[in-house]
């Protein structure tokens, strides 16, 4: 399906408008105040954008140094070089530690790389933990957003979803429960039990890797990060490799913006730090810890013109604002990052022939580089994409013979003069049933808008006629004796 035709079906879904609809304007709301009550705010993004430049311009250099850091505290590192390899080794992780349960925090690395579909080819039962992502795996779906992977769903879609997969409580009527948040969070909790008590793994992402100690970051506002990286036996961490930070107190300060344009928060409920896996002298904690570093593209991102988007710490900020996300939510976009962050990071990854076209999913209103928190400029490579993906695919072949007589005619004035007397002869013909609808190719721009109605003169043919007749006016004043002036 064509990125138009989910974008179609998307607009003409009211269950899904009424959805997205009830989420962004909380979502904005919070955000906002949260990141004007941050002292110094302007300040603080500036200093955050300074951080994730210095970690991409020496990537290199940190990530040999957080190998070094985490190997020292007992755990062990592992380099893929792409999906298959992620897949490979974490399903060897797996097999080692002779697992068949797998839980699972929220990762969109693990996204990125179908870890789940791999996993599962090979026996294992996975099972997501995030609230979000555990609603989307019994319904067989997929994450619509960064952050809040069920945005796209109501309360009666997560009701009718425990309903069919987990039962109906005792006493309790579809009607109630759909009502009653408390009852679907206690429903969740109790199935998840025993999958964090069950499982022999325990696979999560990375929000941020520190350098100087080998300190992995993860934020949640639910306790299933603590408990998938603290109650199996094996603890494999997942992260892409632009994630590391060089020091502690760098991590602070993009902790301070990271909360903040992601849920309005002033810092999310858990904050975790992991250090290597358990000591000796400590009652719980895995044995073993694995760090999987994912390049998967990254690596040739950075020496080309869409490095910058390594800057993004995922935190959904500009999802949340863009007009065009807002109206056809995650899934139109089909690729794991959607909204303007996953225009650019998935052609970059995933392939500009395939994917470059997400690009034009966007009205380049500059809103998204408003709220950015480390302030990205992705309105400027957004039109980058569009014409890589332009270069890739070679364009459309009817479009590409439009602009090419289109730039013959502004390099010939008569033709041009031509093209403007045809235009508002066309135009006037288009227009008499009613407002201007354009034929053809070009039918698309007036689906939803209006084409403004073309001058019946132009401003030339006008021009002309303001001087031919100031002219004849002279003359005439002339003729007369009196004095004219123009």
């Amino acid at each position: 399906m064509t990125l138009n035709a989910r974008i179609e079906l998307a607009l003409h879904n009211p269950h899904l408008q009424r959805a997205l609809d009830a989420n962004y304007t909380r979502s904005l709301e919070k955000r906002d105040l949260a990141m004007g009550a941050l002292p110094n705010s302007a300040l603080v993004r500036d200093r955050a954008r300074a951080i994730r430049l210095e970690a991409l311009r020496n990537l290199d250099q940190y990530l040999v140094q957080l190998e070094a850091q985490v190997t020292a505290r007992g755990g062990v590192v592992h380099w893929a070089a792409n999906a298959q390899d992620a897949g490979e080794i974490v399903a060897r992780i797996a097999k080692a530690a002779r697992a068949r349960l797998v839980a699972k925090s929220k990762s969109m690395v693990s996204e990125e790389i179908h870890l789940n579909k791999r996993l599962q080819a090979d026996g294992f039962e996975v099972v997501e933990t995030d609230l979000g992502e555990y609603i989307l795996q019994l319904r067989g779906d997929v994450p619509s957003h960064i952050v809040a992977p069920a945005i796209h769903l109501t309360r009666a879609d997560v009701a009718k979803t425990f309903e069919e997969k987990l039962g109906l409580p005792a006493g309790v009527t579809p009607e109630q429960l759909a009502t009653d948040i408390p009852l679907l969070t206690s429903m969740a909790r109790k199935a998840l039990r025993t999958v964090f008590v069950g499982a022999g793994v325990g696979i999560s992402g990375v929000n941020f890797a520190v350098a100087e100690t080998g300190a992995l970051c993860l934020v949640s506002n639910e306790g299933n990060g603590r408990l998938v990286t603290s109650l199996p036996r094996v603890h494999i961490a997942l992260m892409g490799i632009e994630r590391v930070v060089p020091t502690m107190a760098d991590l602070e300060v993009l902790l301070r913006v990271l909360s903040r344009s992601a849920t309005g928060q002033n810092i999310t409920c858990y904050t975790s730090l992991v250090c290597g896996p358990r000591r000796a002298q400590e009652p719980d904690g895995p044995e073993e810890l694995h760090l999987v570093l994912v390049d998967n593209g990254r690596a040739a991102m950075l020496g080309g013109e869409l490095a910058e988007a390594l800057l993004c710490i995922r935190c959904g900020a500009c999802l949340n604002v863009c007009p065009v996300y807002r109206e056809i939510g995650g899934h139109a976009y089909g690729s794991v990052y959607p909204g303007p962050i996953g225009a650019l990071v998935t052609p970059a990854l995933g392939g500009m022939r395939e994917f470059g076209e997400l690009a034009q999913a966007s009205s380049l209103c500059g809103a998204c580089q408003e709220v950015c928190p480390v302030r990205i400029d992705i309105p400027t490579m957004l039109i980058k994409t569009r014409s890589l993906h332009l270069a890739a695919t070679g364009g459309a072949p009817v479009w590409n013979a439009g602009i090419k007589m289109w730039s013959w005619a502004m390099r010939a004035p008569w033709m041009y003069r031509l093209g403007l007397r045809v235009a508002a002869w066309g135009a006037a013909l288009l227009a008499t049933a009613g407002p201007l609808r354009l034929p053809g190719p070009l039918a698309g721009w007036t689906d939803h808008r209006e084409f403004p109605g073309i001058a019946s003169s132009s401003f030339r043919a006008r021009w002309a006629a303001r001087q031919r007749a100031a002219a004849a006016a002279a003359r005439a004043a002339a003729k007369s004796g009196e004095r004219w002036e123009f």
